[in-house]
């Protein structure tokens, strides 16, 4: 039988494992803990990304799909994500002087990149899926398939 004294003179102390416990799951979930509106809109983000993408000028420097190398396909193209607002706008494919017209749109914290271009053009269909942010180290965008452990992979440098 446990006595408790809830009047005592002694303060009551957690046992040390339990206060251990305790303080580890406040510091491992307490950061975690932001609300939607700390990551949306986030003016730093936006800023970064408008600086080093958006109506930025890009070319395919690495496409691979599996052990296929797709690079030469892109050779000549210039792809142009224009802002219509900070998550989706227009994406142009330039090569020669035909224009194709797309669409890119993007998460809130800019880890996901949709691009959809034209099917009627086989080297769009690579191209056309969402991906995830790989590395976002300029001049290079390196890419992988969102949700996906397939091996593709694809580079894109601002020229």
């Amino acid at each position: 039988m446990i006595n408790f004294i809830p009047f005592s003179s002694q303060p009551y102390m957690l046992p040390l494992k339990k206060l251990f416990f305790f303080s580890l799951l406040v510091v491992l979930f307490a950061p975690s803990c932001k609300k939607p509106s700390d990551i949306a809109g986030n003016p730093l983000l936006e800023q970064f990304f408008e600086l080093n993408v958006l109506n930025r000028e890009f070319s395919v420097t690495l496409a691979t799909n599996d052990s296929s190398d797709l690079t030469p396909e892109y050779a000549g193209y210039t792809f142009v994500m224009q802002k219509e607002d900070y998550y989706h706008g227009p994406l142009k494919a330039t090569k020669g002087s035909m224009v194709y017209v797309g669409t890119w749109s993007s998460n809130e914290d800019y880890s996901k990149l949709d691009i959809t271009l034209p099917p009627s053009r086989d080297e769009f269909k690579f191209l056309t899926r969402a991906w995830r942010f790989s590395s976002k180290s300029f001049p290079t965008m390196k890419l992988g398939p969102w949700g996906s452990t397939a091996k593709v992979v694809l580079h894109m440098y601002r020229k």
